[in-house]
């Protein structure tokens, strides 16, 4: 079984630009099962850039292949989501506030007003923003930053990371065990979603750069005028 596996993360076969890390996946589950695929999405919640949308499918293919059953691959994968997130959680509460607040300050750009701005809509759109964003491409672990910077009830945040997570987790790994050998179809069309996110991301980044340079040059030109 686990050859099957360990041949349909073949790029070739596959047509994915990340054999890769989908064959680390493959070697991690092949040598510990279930508890494998929960420490890939934990290192995944960890650094972004190793893709979920690669580990879950192969996780459910694994799970169609006989190697654990497709409910271990849930909970694991879902225990995996939360161990990452708690990670992070306890990296904001470590920084906290006053940290964070004095680190944007030295950023260009970005004034205070704006993290004020943040923590207010965090403060109204928190539960919502962990919940929905487990379910989102690079924020699914980077909102828990801020949620520890916020310091969110502990237990409310794991509640919200574990529904969060358990559907997105859920979706990409009953799509890997019904496609099987196809799994890396949900990463194509995952790809593309993802996508549309980065480039949102993007366009969302240079409205802010735009409107801040436009800012800046306004209040400069105001105060020439006034030495003036």
């Amino acid at each position: 079984m686990s050859i099957l596996i360990s041949a349909s993360v073949d790029p070739s076969s596959s047509g994915s630009a990340l054999g890769g890390v989908a064959q680390w996946a493959v070697d991690i589950m092949e040598a510990i099962g279930a508890p494998g695929a929960g420490l890939a999405i934990a290192l995944e919640n960890l650094f972004p850039p190793l893709p979920s949308e690669v580990i879950l499918p192969l996780a459910g293919f694994a799970a169609s292949q006989g190697n654990f059953s497709i409910v271990a691959a849930l909970i694991w994968t879902t225990l995996g989501s939360m161990v990452g997130a708690l990670a992070l959680y306890g990296l904001g509460a470590w920084l906290g506030r006053d940290r964070m607040r004095a680190i944007v300050a030295k950023v260009p750009l970005v004034d205070i007003e704006d993290v004020d701005k943040v923590e207010a809509w965090f403060d109204r759109h928190g539960y919502k923003a962990v919940f929905f964003g487990r379910m989102i491409p690079i924020f699914r672990s980077l909102i828990s930053i801020p949620a520890g910077i916020e310091r969110m009830p502990v237990l409310k945040f794991m509640a919200l990371t574990t529904a969060g997570s358990l559907i997105w987790n859920s979706i990409f790994v009953f799509a890997g065990y019904f496609l099987g050998e196809s799994w890396h179809i949900v990463e194509e069309y995952a790809g593309v979603f993802q996508k549309i996110v980065i480039v949102a991301v993007l366009v969302a980044a240079i409205w802010y750069i735009t409107v801040k340079i436009r800012s800046y040059r306004r209040r400069k030109a105001q105060r020439t005028a006034d030495e003036s």
